[in-house]
């Protein structure tokens, strides 16, 4: 029960901060795109070096 509050509490969170600071939220969604981008040209250079 307490899981299931705090996912919904996470959900709400979310979609008032996107609500309330959408280019802040757009600037935090590129950086965990840049990140991820980065992690997947890292493990393809660490696969390709095997």
């Amino acid at each position: 029960m307490v899981r299931k509050i705090l996912v919904w509490a996470l959900v709400v969170f979310v979609v008032w901060y996107l609500l309330t600071d959408p280019g802040g939220a757009a600037t935090f969604v590129s950086h965990v795109l840049n990140g991820l981008k980065s992690a997947g040209r890292s493990l393809s250079t660490f696969v390709s070096k095997l």
